[in-house]
């Protein structure tokens, strides 16, 4: 069957798949269809209760965004007791070609394909062809990756920003790593710029400045930081975006994405007010005789609700 045709794209992270039916010709997704993954005992289940209420012709290809670490044809998923077999769906389901690309490649081949509503300005930058483009997003880590067009066609690789160095910038900094460094050794960028690492922020500066902590979630010190209520909790997230903004500084140099850099995953999009008016983007710029360049990178943030889905629509099927 031709590339262009329609496709079962699916999203498939640690609690929940999402999966609907791609048409090129009128770029729309239909049957979209979000199944919790603890009521299933693996992804053919899905895809066979998904094709089962399918009201027109199956798709005869398939790609999957999921969130595991890139490898052959067989998929092992990290956060969910998952493993499959694209060779195998293929087989069972009668497709022509099924193809998977780890969460963060389907983020950046969605890049091109998103829509001013999908995304929201940071950093206007300088205006280019979008020669290549870089993604990066905390989560339960840090996941990055970049895309090239080469002659027109899309080229995405996976990286691994998480697992880069990390250097402090500010007095204060230095003292978070004063208090790590002997516990963890090298401080590498997940270890503060994630989800984890949020909680582990707040935690250390309330040991440095001698106070009791009430906040038991990243996603409570992210609250509390944004809504005014506590002011450990709106230190922890400034800092936060500070790393956050020097990584993405480092990753872009490091990969040449000059043409912008786009923030993604499911924490930035809940905290882009304050996002906007921490030291963020100063950070990102922040290189020295670099700077000027990095200033003229366009930054984003995606608000798009499935950019895994668009990325699985539009990833090349080998």
């Amino acid at each position: 069957m031709p590339e262009s045709s329609s496709r079962l794209v699916a999203d498939v992270g640690g609690t929940n798949t999402r999966m609907a039916l791609y048409d090129p010709a009128t770029d729309e997704y239909r049957q979209l269809t979000t199944y919790s993954n603890r009521d299933h005992p693996g992804i053919e289940d899905i895809i066979s209760r998904w094709l089962a209420a399918l009201q027109e012709s199956p798709p005869a290809l398939c790609c999957i965004a999921a969130a595991a670490p890139p490898s052959g044809e067989r998929v092992t998923m990290i956060n969910i007791d998952w493993s499959f077999s694209c060779a195998e769906l293929a087989r069972q389901f009668g497709f022509t070609r099924a193809y998977w690309l780890n969460d963060f490649l389907a983020n950046a081949y969605s890049l091109p394909h998103l829509k001013d509503t999908e995304r929201m300005l940071l950093h206007a930058g300088a205006s280019s062809p979008p020669a290549r483009l870089a993604t990066v997003g905390p989560g339960t880590g840090l996941g990055g990756a970049c895309l090239e067009q080469i002659n027109k066609v899309p080229y995405a690789r996976a990286c691994e920003p998480g697992h880069m160095g990390l250097s402090p910038a500010t007095d204060l900094e230095l003292e978070i790593f004063r208090v790590l460094l002997p516990r963890h050794g090298e401080i590498h960028a997940e270890r503060l710029v994630s989800g984890p690492g949020l909680l582990l922020l707040y935690r250390t500066l309330a040991e440095i400045r001698g106070e009791q902590t009430a906040a038991t979630s990243s996603a409570a010190v992210s609250r509390a930081a944004i809504s005014g209520e506590d002011e450990l909790c709106a230190l922890a997230l400034e800092t936060f975006c500070g790393l956050l903004g020097s990584i993405c500084g480092d990753f872009a140099l490091a990969n040449g994405s000059y043409d912008g850099l786009y923030l993604a995953g499911g924490i930035v999009p809940r905290m882009l007010d304050f996002l906007r008016t921490s030291s963020f983007i100063h950070r990102f710029h922040d290189k020295g005789a670099m700077g000027p360049h990095l200033q003229a990178v366009p930054l984003y943030a995606i608000t798009a609700a499935q950019p895994g889905l668009i990325g699985a629509a539009h990833a090349p099927v080998k």
